[in-house]
């Protein structure tokens, strides 16, 4: 393999690293980026995001589409693609340049969210993680000419705030987190969304030609207390072992 090709596993350490960058979990050869979704039928249940992130860590780009409970994620770190699958019984992580992945059966507590919330979004939930973990809100400001809503999350760990619209969808706009552990700084940015797209189910099921490894679930859980499995860590959590 080219030394400006990183093996698998060294992949795999730096996704770790960005997940764990500030304890902030609330988640082809070419890789373009993908071109923004056009609108379809309004009330149609589908979802697109884009966030970038950085700060002490490397910078990470990230797409998100979702119809229903289902999810599609395409991550780019420093040049490299991951993307992460969540579609009926099984989450994926996929290196569409190696055409080689993972599909782990989704633990029993992660399907029954999906039977109780099937419209609810798997993704950009993160100011309902915060205040869950005991957040207050500390302020109002106006965000791209939007109202936001800013919480505050102050513990032993660190500082993290989010910045959240004002409104039904209660949409991130922005993250910020501070390890103390670490001294690791990351923000998060929101910078696009769109809703009522038009995407096919199997837009959410990876391409037949990709190799790869089914685990169920309790021997991923087995193996990955060993170390890592997989071409990169799991980005959402909650969507394989559950809330």
């Amino acid at each position: 393999m080219s030394g400006t090709v990183p093996s698998k596993r060294r992949r795999a350490r730096l996704l770790l690293l960005i997940v764990a960058g500030v304890g902030f979990a609330l988640g082809a050869d070419k890789a373009p980026k993908p071109a923004k979704p056009e609108a379809a039928a309004e009330g149609s249940d589908t979802w697109f995001g884009e966030r970038i992130t950085g700060g002490d860590t490397p910078l990470r780009v990230e797409y998100f589409w979702s119809k229903g409970r289902k999810l599609r994620s395409e991550t780019v770190v420093q040049g490299f693609p991951i993307i992460t699958l969540v579609s009926g019984e099984f989450y994926y992580v996929i290196d569409p340049m190696q055409r080689s992945g993972i599909a782990v059966r989704r633990n029993a507590a992660a399907l029954a969210e999906d039977r109780a919330h099937p419209g609810h979004r798997p993704f950009g939930n993160e100011a309902d993680q915060l205040t869950t973990q005991g957040a207050e809100k500390v302020r109002t400001e106006t965000i791209d000419g939007r109202s936001v809503s800013v919480y505050r999350l102050t513990d032993e760990n660190g500082r993290h705030e989010i910045w959240v619209t004002d409104d039904k969808m209660r949409l991130p706009m922005r993250i910020d987190g501070f390890a103390r552990a670490s001294g690791k700084h990351v923000r998060s940015d929101y910078v696009d969304w769109a809703r009522s797209i038009d995407l096919p189910d199997s837009f959410f099921e990876p391409d037949p030609s990709v190799q790869l490894e089914r685990i169920e679930y309790d021997d991923y859980v087995k193996r990955s207390a060993e170390g890592p499995v997989g071409p990169a860590p799991v980005l959402f959590r909650e969507l394989l072992h559950g809330k």
